[in-house]
C-alpha cells in the first residue's frame, strides 16, 4: 500500500447498529481522498450520526455514573464550583477588594448564572478532547463511529447544565430576579455557546490524541480566557481591556444568553449573529477535518 494512501472504511449497518471489523465488514484501502466526493462524504457523516445515537447514550450514562460513583457529595459537585466562585467574588466585591461595577441583577445571582454558562462552554471545549483521549485503546481495536464520543459528551453537558440551572432558578427566586419575556430564546443562544466550545474541542481532539500537552494547555487557556470574559463583571465600556473583551468571541454568546434570560435587551446582536454564523460554518469544516484525520491519528497511535 502506498504511504500517501487514504484509508476509507466502508461499514455495513443493520438497525442503526454498526458492526465491528470481522463481523461482515469490508475495509477498503484506496489512494483517493474522500474529500473528492463531498456528497458521499456528507451522507456518510449523517449516517454516522444516526448510527452513533445508541452508543452515545450508553457512553454518556457510563460516564455520568462514573462521575458521581464513590463520591460522598455525589451530584452536589455540580453545584459546588459555581457556589464557591459566586460566594468568593461576592465577598470580595462587598469588601471592595475588587470593583466590578453595577450589574442588571443582584451580584450573587449574576455570578452564579454566568458561571453556569461559562462552565457549559468549558465542558463543551474539553469534552471532545477528553473523550477521544479516554477512548484511545478502544479506537485502535474497535470500529465504531467516532462521532458517538462527541455526542456522548454533549449529552453529559446537557445533564450537568440542567442540574446547575436548577440552582440558578432557586437563586433567582430567592433574590426576586425578574425574568424577561425573551427567556424562551435563551436556550438558542446557549446552544450557540455550546456549539462554539464544541468547535474548539473537536479541532483539538485529534491533536490531543497524539500529544498530551493539549489537555494541559487547555487548562491554562480556560483560566486566561475566563479573565477576558464578562462572567464575574459586566462588559467594560472603554479602555484597552474593553477592546480585548469585545473581540473575545465568547463574550457576545454568553452575554446574549444572559440578557435574553434577564433584561430582554440584547446589547450586541450583530456580534452574536457573526460569531454564531462563523461557529456553524467552522463546526461543519472541523467535523470534516475530524472525520478525515481520525483514521490516520488512530493508526499512528496504535502502531
Amino acid at each position: 500500500m502506498r504511504s500517501d494512501s487514504t484509508l476509507t472504511l466502508v461499514q455495513r449497518t443493520h438497525g442503526g447498529r454498526t458492526q465491528r471489523p470481522g463481523d461482515d465488514d469490508e475495509v477498503v484501502y484506496t489512494a483517493e481522498s474522500s474529500l473528492r466526493h463531498p456528497v458521499r462524504l456528507a451522507r456518510e457523516m449523517l449516517g454516522a450520526v444516526r448510527a452513533s445515537r445508541s452508543l452515545a447514550w450508553q457512553l454518556a450514562l457510563r460516564d455520568l455514573r462514573a462521575q458521581y460513583r464513590q463520591s460522598l457529595l455525589g451530584v452536589a459537585w455540580a453545584f459546588i464550583p459555581p457556589i464557591v466562585l459566586a460566594a468568593g467574588f461576592t465577598l470580595a466585591n462587598q469588601a471592595n477588594v475588587i470593583r466590578v461595577g453595577a450589574t442588571d441583577i443582584p451580584y450573587p445571582a449574576y455570578v452564579m448564572f454566568s458561571t453556569s454558562l461559562w462552565q457549559a462552554f468549558v465542558e463543551a471545549m474539553n469534552g471532545p478532547v477528553a473523550g477521544v483521549a479516554a477512548a484511545r485503546s478502544m479506537l485502535a481495536r474497535v470500529n465504531f463511529p467516532r462521532e458517538s464520543i462527541v455526542l456522548a459528551k454533549l449529552i453529559e453537558i446537557g445533564v450537568n447544565l440542567l442540574v446547575k440551572l436548577l440552582l440558578v432558578v432557586a437563586l433567582f427566586w430567592w433574590f426576586a430576579v425578574p425574568v424577561a419575556s425573551t427567556v424562551a430564546l435563551a436556550p438558542l443562544a446557549l446552544l450557540s455557546l455550546i456549539l462554539f466550545g464544541t468547535l474548539v474541542g473537536l479541532f483539538l481532539a485529534p491533536i490531543g490524541l497524539l500529544y498530551r500537552d493539549v489537555s494541559r494547555g487547555l487548562a491554562l487557556l480556560t483560566g486566561t480566557w475566563l479573565l477576558l470574559t464578562p462572567v464575574v463583571y459586566p462588559v467594560p465600556e472603554s479602555g484597552s481591556f474593553a477592546t480585548l473583551v469585545h473581540w473575545n468571541p465568547v463574550t457576545p454568546l454568553l452575554v446574549t444568553t444572559r440578557e435574553l434570560a434577564t433584561t430582554g435587551v440584547v446589547s450586541d446582536p450583530l456580534g452574536f449573529a457573526v460569531v454564531t454564523g462563523a461557529s456553524l460554518v467552522g463546526l461543519l469544516v472541523t467535523w470534516v477535518v475530524f472525520r478525515v484525520a481520525m483514521p490516520f491519528v488512530v493508526e499512528r497511535v496504535g502502531s
